[in-house]
C-alpha cells in the first residue's frame, strides 16, 4: 500500500497517510489521455496562409496566351509566382480540442497521485499559508521541504499567501478546483493541504 508523507508545521515528517486502493487501480492510460487533450488545448492554433483567391493583385493576365514560347499564365498570384497564393498551406479554422470525460480526468488525477506517493513525493500538511506575504518566508519552506520544485495546493488562496508564492519559478500554487493530473504530474512533489487530501478521498 503506497502512503502519503504526513508533515507538520515545520514541514518534518510527522506520520504516513494511506492512498486509497482507487487511487492505485486507476490506469496509467487515462493520465496520457488527459495530458494529450491538455496540451492540445494549449496550442495557439494562428498558423495560416492565403490561398491564390485571398491574395491581392493578379487581375490582369500577366502575357499573352500564344506567341512567347513560354508556358500559359492566367495571374500572378498563381501558386508557381513568388507572392502568390499557397497551394495546400495551414489554415486558422482547425480544431485541436480532444475530448476527454469527467471520469477519466478523475483517474488521470487519481494515478498522477498514486505515482507521486509511490515515489515517496506526495506530501500532506495541515495548511499551506504564509501570514508574512514575504517570498523569503515562501522560499524558505521549499527549502525545508528539499524537492527541486512542488506543486502546492490549497483549499482557498488568500492574498498574503498567492504574494508570497508568485515570484518563486520552482513552485506552483493552486486552489483545489484548479488540481488535474496534468499538473499533478508535471512537478517533481505535490503538498496538498489536509482538507483538500479528505476530499480527494473521499470521493475516490
Amino acid at each position: 500500500m503506497s502512503t502519503a508523507v504526513v508533515l507538520n508545521e515545520n514541514l518534518e515528517k510527522a506520520g504516513d497517510a494511506e492512498v486509497p486502493a482507487s487511487f492505485l487501480e486507476a490506469s496509467a492510460h487515462n493520465l496520457y489521455l488527459y495530458v494529450k487533450s491538455y496540451q492540445a488545448a494549449l496550442r495557439a492554433n494562428t498558423a495560416h496562409s492565403k490561398n491564390r483567391s485571398a491574395v491581392s493583385g493578379g487581375g490582369k493576365k500577366p502575357w499573352s496566351q500564344k506567341g512567347r514560347g513560354g508556358a500559359r499564365a492566367g495571374s500572378i498570384r498563381s501558386p508557381l509566382f513568388v507572392g502568390g497564393g499557397a497551394a495546400f498551406g495551414p489554415k486558422a479554422n482547425r480544431n485541436y480540442d480532444q475530448k476527454i470525460n469527467k471520469k477519466q480526468k478523475r483517474l488521470a488525477l487519481m494515478h498522477a497521485l498514486a505515482e507521486k506517493a509511490a515515489n515517496g513525493k506526495l506530501y500532506i500538511v495541515d495548511s499551506v499559508e504564509v501570514a508574512s506575504g514575504k517570498t523569503k518566508d515562501a522560499a524558505a519552506m521549499m527549502n525545508k521541504l528539499g524537492e527541486r520544485d512542488a506543486l502546492w495546493v490549497k483549499s482557498l488562496i488568500d492574498d498574503k499567501t498567492y504574494m508570497a508564492f508568485r515570484n518563486l519559478p520552482n513552485c506552483y500554487l493552486i486552489e483545489e478546483n484548479e488540481l488535474n493530473g496534468y499538473l499533478a504530474a508535471a512537478y517533481r512533489a505535490v503538498v496538498i493541504e489536509k482538507a483538500v487530501w479528505e476530499n480527494l478521498t473521499k470521493e475516490g
